[in-house]
């Protein structure tokens, strides 16, 4: 891996909690597991630990991670907070130990429901995720998905519109490494379109140690241009007219059009054939996100280019909008 960075940057880098793996940037790092640590681990395993998991606890035994992740689950386009890499004494919702108790309770739990007795020994170790809401799991069973690493995110309940209704899994990649790889920026934090996005907690972070601390400005500006390397492009592909072969792309650029109310964006990638017919975030359609953000030039734009428009449209919308709008949506499947 290519960072730019030398072994003494590296080595001032973890000083002050930050690590690289796999390409990606890991914060508030911890020192590498032990191998008593990680030998404790393995054995309430039913197979080997993957070995690009043992490379990660070799470096870190945990932190913080700063990244987009979007899995499709149930239909649904799902955003999936993989904020942090659990380890042993964290202050977190529960720690790796904790995780892990709680999964053998749960499987133990499964086991007597079944009328089988458990072995006790984890087949998804879970390794990461956001308090109770979104878990990542590695697969440490023996056979062919072994080391495959899957998200998990809890259903809520069913007031929560265009959202999970139900507890759903969706595999990431078949290893860690993969898993990494598929973690990444949808906006540039150094010029987000909205007011909350990733690398907010990491750049906030990056400062105080600067600030505080005595971290190197110009460290800190080459790590912060490492990380930024982790930034989908959407606009290339829209320049060169393949964007619509590239669906996780487009998504995102719809996303950006409609964070950005950009009413000549959404004509754009209309022209490029880029659809609006599917479920752009949990399961609300283009047009719904847009009304429901106040994008109402994009929700226009969605509305003239085809978009599906739902019955319940005018229902989602808290402010006044024109009456061409308005129109619009009746015209196109809003009820009154």
């Amino acid at each position: 891996m290519d960072t730019a960075f030398t072994p003494a940057e590296l080595a001032t880098l973890r000083e002050h909690g930050i690590v690289l793996f796999a390409d990606r940037v890991i914060y508030e790092a911890q020192p590498p597991m032990s191998a008593e640590e990680i030998a404790a681990v393995q054995a309430q395993c039913a197979g080997p630990i993957p070995q690009a998991l043992l490379a990660l606890w070799q470096h870190t035994a945990g932190g913080r991670l700063d990244y987009d992740l979007t899995l499709e689950m149930h239909g649904n386009q799902e955003a999936i907070s993989w904020s942090e890499l659990f380890f042993n004494g964290s202050d977190g919702y529960r720690d790796l130990q904790g995780w892990i108790d709680h999964e053998q309770e749960i499987a133990e739990e499964a086991a007597v429901e079944a009328g089988h007795e458990s072995h006790g020994l984890l087949t998804h170790l879970p390794i990461g995720g956001f308090e109770y809401l979104d878990r990542i799991y590695v697969v440490v069973e023996a056979g062919a998905e072994h080391g495959q690493v899957i998200g998990w995110k809890q259903g809520l309940p069913p007031a929560w519109t265009h959202r999970l209704h139900e507890d759903a899994i969706s595999p990431i990649a078949a290893d860690l490494h993969g898993a990494f790889a598929a973690l990444h920026l949808n906006e540039d934090p150094l010029a987000p379109a909205g007011d909350y996005f990733s690398g907010q907690s990491l750049i906030e972070h990056l400062d105080d140690r600067h600030q505080e601390h005595g971290l190197d400005l110009d460290l800190m500006d080459r790590l912060i241009d490492f990380y930024r390397r982790a930034m989908l492009d959407w606009r290339a592909p829209l320049a060169d007219g393949s964007l619509r072969h590239h669906p996780a792309l487009a998504l995102v650029a719809v996303r950006h059009a409609i964070a950005t109310d950009d009413a000549d964006l959404i004509a754009e990638l209309a022209a490029a054939g880029v659809p609006f017919d599917g479920a752009l975030q949990g399961s609300a359609s283009a047009t719904d996100v847009a009304i429901g953000h106040g994008a109402f030039a994009a929700a226009a734009a969605l509305v003239r280019a085809g978009a599906p428009v739902a019955p319940d449209a005018l229902a989602n919308i808290d402010a006044t909008i024109s009456p061409e709008l308005t129109g619009a949506l009746l015209d196109n499947g809003a009820e009154p």
